[in-house]
């Protein structure tokens, strides 16, 4: 591979304008592909199989208006409260906002507001009603058994009198078959008529007897008719009253359901008590991750641009947050740091330029050849800015490493062409695998299943595998055109004074009089020391808390920070992290029945601690999924919060015993907490799988047992520190002023999967570029102890150099003006600054000075199994007698 390197140097070095020129073109085409393809970058971070995507992925094949994307907007009115010209201007602004493309709904706050407080009356008036109904029942109840009482009694006197009537008529009839018969016997008889004329008249009188009963008869049926018509009367009455009755009980059980989602949401408004914020979400047509940049933009352009008067108008990070300019005031200021060092270190501007240009480079055509593939991939907005991070401090250092072999090997009086080619070989081989082993690290992300670390961490390897190609091929280019220009004009004066020296006697007599370091010279305060602080650094990490940052955590002067402090100012905390749950029926449930279910299962999330509100917000059309806005009492990032979610999704049991549904939890606050519990899941198999990477690399390297133990556990104490740093800065709020942390919370989910891999593959770097060097002089003779010092010699300048590069370009993102940047930024330089100066240089050295000829110790037979690396070029060096 060295001879390879070497013959590709000098091939650059010869047709130095073509190689650059293709990297040119090169980016032309990718620049063109990205501003074609127009790739679209998403914020939100979603993982396959965890709870919250779960119900989401449900959601989006029965109730696919429910998994829209949405925003917050906030209107503070400055001086006073909002007027009617307020109001009037906020709706026709809404109204035009709901007719962008994209856009579904903008919910006005007022009528919302208003609805609520309509909503309230309505159960106060119904509640009147209820009582004024009871009422009246009680009255037709009375009034009814009255009626009762007194057909009853008319019912009697009938049949009393139609008794009596029948008996006087018996009477009466008896009495007229006697008078008949006396008469029949009279006429007979032959009697005279006078004798006849007094039967005649008792037989008219009783007939007329008769008669007056046959009247009475009647008018007594009639009061009978009379009564009968009364009673059915009376049972229709009974029934109306025992619908009355029955509507009466459906109306009070509305009620109590009314008053229970009146209780649940008592809390919920949407304009501030004193009448100054208006809270309004903005629904769009489509998912969250497929919203475009653009139609979000188009929501915040045409507010800002909106007449309102004194209305400040602010929006929440989901409609703000953008990825747009890459490179903000921070990371240009690290950029600047960084090429200072350079030229400290090279001593010419146009030697600093090399590094500088081609890691601007590389950089510029991963960032753009990430945004084509975003046309066809989904990626987060994190993608391209980890691409570009890497890109910038792994591409400067690349290069210095082969600019600062090349400038070593021209000031010693090597061949300007040659020196360029062996400095490929050599530092270019090193460059090479130490680039590996950082791409390794990237692509072995996908060991954890987690797609979009996966994805994060290949393109990242991709932007690493550009750093590298363009090291290799660039700068011996650039190296080339500017010919003995890499040395200052003292530096070329002295060469030609000199001509051409010995170096192999300078080194050695310089090894010779070299004194020993701190680091040997004290190894076991070293050891120990080194050892302590990071121990003590360390212990913030067994508090580590892992989330995604919310408005709170943008920077003060921000539009993102200032919604989320008013929103928390006017209705609370909870407000900037509702939870969304879902309630799946097993069976659709009735109508009439709709208003108890949202009631019972309002109440029962209120029963849950740390909640402020439940709020019902939509209902599937055949009433099998029910949606509710769960509002915290506390923000998205708090340890309350956090537990809610797992309280609601503990409620499963009895929201089936209850009510017969499932219960689930999504939206961006259970997304992130479901996310962040997946990476702290898969991170010890991540760092066991890094932690037997980097063994196995190194002992193949090194030909050693103890060394790549070493190194791992200097890892070890590298990640676990920077981490505890991280805790302390960005959860616990130490120093928070200085980084511009306005809300100290949890830590990045996804932050410490990523230090543990960039930084093993940076660690390894430091690793390789030192320890090579004392594994070289000790194959050459040199003892355990002068090999440690020449391999320190050799080395520490340009490692120096490398990791300061490293620690400005990273410590630029610690204040990017992208706030989920910053802590990774700060993260990657706070552990290029604990494992460059603490471990490789202090610790590193001062253990093998205790292990001294152990520490090159390796089996026989594993040293015959394992292939021979020739990592710095040592054969190619000899065949080419040049150092």
């Amino acid at each position: 591979m060295a001879s390879l390197l070497y013959k590709l140097g000098l091939f650059s070095a010869r047709n130095a304008w073509a190689v650059i020129g293709s990297w040119i073109a090169l980016l032309a085409v990718t620049s063109g592909l990205a501003l074609t393809l127009g790739g679209t970058l998403t914020t939100n971070t979603s993982i396959v199989g965890v709870p919250s995507q779960i119900v989401i992925d449900q959601l989006q094949k029965t109730f696919p208006e429910a998994g829209r994307g949405s925003g917050q907007v906030v209107f503070y009115k400055q001086a006073g409260s909002f007027g009617e010209e307020d109001v009037r201007l906020i709706t026709e602004a809404l109204e035009s906002v709901e007719a962008l493309p994209g856009v579904a709904t903008a919910l006005n706050p007022f009528s919302v507001q208003q609805e609520i407080a309509d909503g309230r009356q309505k159960i106060a008036d119904g509640k009147l009603e209820v009582a004024q109904a009871e009422v009246d029942l009680a009255d037709g109840q009375e009034q009814l058994a009255t009626a009762k009482d007194q057909l009853a009694d008319g019912e009697a006197k009938v049949a009393s009198g139609l008794t009596a009537l029948d008996e006087a008529q018996q009477d009466l009839e008896g009495k007229l078959a006697e008078v008949n018969a006396g008469l029949k016997q009279l006429q007979e008889a032959g009697a005279p008529a006078e004798i006849q004329s007094e039967l005649l008249a008792n037989k008219a009188q009783l007939e007329g007897g008769l008669s007056q009963i046959d009247q009475q008869r009647e008018a007594v049926l009639i009061s009978k008719s009379e009564i009968e018509a009364g009673k059915i009367k009376l049972e229709k009455s009974r029934k109306d009253i025992l619908d009355g009755v029955e509507k009466l009980a459906i109306a009070k059980d509305e009620i109590a359901s009314s008053e229970k989602l009146s209780a649940a949401t008592s809390s919920y408004t949407t304009v501030s008590l004193d009448n100054t914020i208006a809270l309004v979400i903005i629904s769009f047509e489509q998912r969250g991750t497929e919203v475009s940049a653009d139609t979000r933009a188009s929501v915040v352009d045409f507010l800002e641009s909106a007449k309102l008067n004194d209305i400040e108008v602010n929006f929440s990070q989901d409609l703000t947050q953008s990825f747009g300019e890459i490179l903000g005031v921070g990371e240009i200021i690290g950029l600047v740091a960084a090429a200072i060092v350079l030229f400290v270190l090279l001593g010419t501007i146009i030697g600093m330029a090399i590094p500088i240009f081609s890691a601007i480079t590389g950089v510029a055509i991963s960032a753009t050849l990430v945004l084509a593939l975003a046309s066809k991939i989904e990626m987060t907005s994190t993608t391209p800015i980890l691409g570009v991070m890497l890109g910038l401090a792994v591409g400067i250092d690349y290069s210095l490493f082969i600019v600062n072999r090349h400038r070593r090997q021209v000031k010693a009086g090597g061949d300007l062409r040659e020196s360029i080619g062996l400095a490929n070989g050599t530092s270019g081989n090193a460059v090479l695998f130490a680039g590996l082993t950082v791409v390794i690290a990237l692509v072995a992300l996908n060991l954890t299943g987690i797609g979009f670390i996966g994805l994060m961490g290949t393109m990242g390897a991709l932007a690493i595998v550009i750093a590298v190609a363009i090291a290799l091929t660039v700068t011996p280019a650039a190296l080339a055109l500017i010919g003995h220009k890499i040395l200052s004009s003292k530096e070329r004066s002295a060469l030609r004074e000199r001509g051409v020296s010995q170096p192999d006697a300078e080194k050695t007599r310089e090894v010779q009089s070299l004194k020993p370091v701190f680091a040997t010279r004290f190894p076991w305060l070293t050891v120990f020391s080194i050892v302590a602080v990071l121990t003590i650094t360390a212990i913030p990490l067994t508090q580590m808390r892992l989330g995604l940052p919310d408005g709170g955590s943008e920077p003060e002067d921000s539009t993102a920070f200032r919604a989320y402090s008013l929103t928390s100012e006017g209705f609370g905390p909870g407000f900037n992290g509702q939870i969304t749950t879902v309630l799946t029926a097993n069976q659709p449930v009735a109508k009439d029945e709709t208003l108890a279910f949202q009631a019972d299962a309002a109440s029962m999330l209120m029963g849950l601690n740390n909640v402020e509100a439940a709020v019902p917000a939509a209902i599937s059309e055949d009433k099998t999924t029910f949606i509710f806005q769960v509002v915290p009492a506390a923000g998205p990032s708090s340890v309350e919060t956090e537990q809610l979610v797992y309280d609601i999704r503990k409620l499963e049991t009895a929201f089936e015993t209850e009510l017969d549904a499932a219960v689930g939890v999504t939206g961006l606050t259970a997304t992130n907490i479901d996310v962040s519990d997946k990476i702290a899941s898969v991170l010890p198999l991540y760092l066991a799988t890094v932690i037997v990477l980097s063994l196995f690399l190194l002992m193949l390297v090194f030909r050693s047992i103890l060394v790549p133990v070493l190194a791992a556990a200097g890892f070890l104490l590298t990640v676990t520190a920077t981490l505890g740093a991280v805790v302390a800065v960005y959860q616990w709020g130490w120093l928070a002023e200085l980084f511009g942390i306005t809300t100290p919370g949890p830590i990045l989910s996804f932050l410490p999967i990523f230090l543990i891999g960039i930084l093993f593959g940076l660690a390894m770097d430091y690793q390789l570029f030192l320890v090579s060097g004392m594994r070289e002089a000790y194959t050459h003779g040199y003892s355990a102890r002068d090999s440690i010092k020449l391999g320190i010699m050799s080395s520490r300048g340009v490692v120096v150099a490398a990791a300061l590069i490293m620690v400005t370009v990273f410590g630029g993102f610690a204040f990017s003006h992208l706030a989920t940047i910053r802590p990774i930024g700060f993260g990657l330089a706070f552990g290029v600054l604990v494992d460059a100066f603490l471990v490789r240089l202090l610790l590193v050295p001062a253990a093998m000075t205790l292990m001294n000829k152990s520490a090159w110790w390796l089996p026989k037979w594993l040293d015959r199994l394992l292939p021979e690396v020739d990592v710095e070029g040592a054969r190619l060096q000899a065949a080419k007698s040049l150092t």
